[in-house]
């Protein structure tokens, strides 16, 4: 016979059952949201993450392929600042990054934005770590250029000045939907705004140019330039890490320009699809027109000039990548990885030396890039991406000359913000006597005296291991010799 607690607990159980189906019944009728849509911004945010983590892969790349372009004694010191940028550069784009960027108050404009300070009221999390991922990018772009001859004290402290303020302020401009040159915006400038789909003048060009004016105000390698004008080869020490580096990259691409469309949903995943064809067809075509042009022009085909050929058509395809039919896409790449190879010659002729040929692959590549945009872009491709005025496209395809001329004003004002600021860094850096090391420094390797530890250290200057850091520090390592060339070596490409 059952007992009465038994007996209590049965009716007990079935009020609380009808409480909770009313309560889930009241819930799912209360709800105003639609599941699709709900599902389709759940999709979104996770393809705007995947793609933060392939554009954060990127560092790899880049450090791998740096690496590669300087010598062993100068490994460790390129590799910590690959990693220390994108250390420093979230927590400078935290705090006031993505603030001057895309921050949102009455106080923001069209030349910064003025909101949100280390993420306050704020809830875009997703949104901020793609483009964090995108500003450690236009830091690291800078290491290369200034390679072996920098104190990495000065690399922490401009590598905090571009994530924080040089860099934010161009992606205002040209991304947020108060800057001056977007168009993203009701009124953009002309019909379109300046069109920079993934960033060749906003992450590339500022990269690219703040590296310029680094490598002019700290001055070229010991040995590189002969007092009669002549131009030293100093190659780096592993083209296979390089060429694995150009391989990374390429790769992490497929988040820096598919990743751009923001979402998959509402027919941006076929948008996101033509991306990626658009950027392989410009990546092969650099390589293949890298490999054709210095064996055309030096007899050899060089591997390190191929690998930059490489990563120049894919910054140039980086601007017009969902604008630009894949034909255009071929064409671009071609253009970029011939005024990769012409910009290395060109910054030699003028003594400046970049020993990973980071200007000429970001900053000359990209622009070309922005300008391509207008030249070669689509009437269908404007349209597709979602443009204002699919009327007003590429000039070259009978679009008329005002998109070009947008991309132009676009270049003008990257290029002039970056080397004015860039210039106030180094140029203090240099004031104080904080931007080079000592010739003796240089002479060692900067692995020894600034991290206490060769990169190789069985073979290293050093070749006593890891564990006597003490006695490496007054080893006497003399300087490598140069052969004199008329072309650039690997290590410039």
């Amino acid at each position: 016979m059952p007992s009465i607690a038994r007996l209590l607990r049965r009716p007990t159980a079935v009020l609380a059952g009808a409480f909770l189906a009313l309560a889930l019944f009241s819930t799912v009728f209360a709800q105003e949201s639609d599941p699709v849509a709900d599902l389709a911004g759940d999709l979104d945010r996770a393809w705007l993450m995947v793609a933060a983590f392939l554009v954060f892969f990127m560092q790899a790349g880049f450090a791998m392929v740096e690496a590669g372009f300087v010598r062993a004694k100068n490994t460790t010191n390129i590799l910590m600042k690959n990693v220390l940028d994108c250390s420093v550069g979230a927590i400078a784009f935290f705090f006031v990054g993505w603030a001057f960027a895309y921050g949102d108050s009455d106080s923001s404009n069209g030349f910064i934005g003025l909101g949100n300070f280390a993420l306050n009221d704020f809830t875009d999390y997703s949104g901020w770590i793609f483009q964090f991922a995108f500003a450690a990018t236009a830091a690291t772009i800078v290491s290369g250029a200034m390679a072996e001859r920098t104190k990495f004290s000065a690399y922490l402290f401009y590598s905090v000045f571009i994530t924080a303020i040089i860099y934010p302020v161009v992606v205002h401009w040209a991304w947020s939907g108060d800057g001056w040159l977007t168009a993203f915006k009701d009124d953009p400038i002309g019909s379109n705004g300046y069109i920079d789909f993934a960033g060749s003048g906003v992450v590339h060009m500022v990269g690219g140019f703040a590296g310029l004016v680094g490598a002019i105000m700290v001055g070229p390698r010991l040995g590189k330039f002969g007092p009669g004008g002549g131009v030293n080869a100093i190659p780096g020490h592993n083209i296979a890490i390089a060429t694995l580096g150009m391989f990374i990259l390429w790769f992490g691409w497929y988040g820096f320009n598919p990743g751009s469309t923001l979402a998959l949903s509402g027919g941006a995943s076929e948008l996101a699809a033509r991306v990626a064809v658009t950027t392989t067809l410009a990546a092969g075509t650099g390589g293949v027109a890298a490999v054709l042009y210095t064996k055309f022009t030096t007899g050899i085909y060089d591997m390190g000039l191929t690998v930059n050929g490489v990563l120049g058509g894919l910054v140039g395809i980086t601007a017009g990548c969902a604008t630009v039919d894949p034909w255009a896409s071929i064409v671009i790449g071609g253009v970029a990885a011939i005024v990769v190879i012409l910009g290395v010659r060109l910054l030699e002729s003028l003594k400046v030396d970049d020993p990973v040929g980071a200007v000429s692959v970001h900053g000359f590549a990209g622009i070309w890039g922005v300008l391509a945009v207008g030249l070669l872009s689509s009437q269908d491709g404007i349209a597709s991406a979602g443009y204002a005025d699919s009327e007003k496209y590429g000039l070259l395809l009978g679009g008329g000359v005002e998109q070009l001329g947008i991309q132009a004003l676009g270049v003008l004002a990257i290029a002039g913000w970056t080397i004015a600021t860039a210039g106030i860094v180094f140029g203090a850096l240099k004031v104080m006597g904080q931007l080079r090391v000592s010739e003796d420094e240089e002479h060692r390797g900067l692995d020894l005296l600034e991290h206490g530890v060769d990169a190789y250290p069985d073979f290293g200057p050093s070749a006593e291991g890891i564990f006597s850091p003490s006695q490496r520090t007054g080893m006497s390592v003399s300087p490598p010799q140069s052969s004199a060339r008329t072309r650039p070596s690997t290590s410039e490409s």
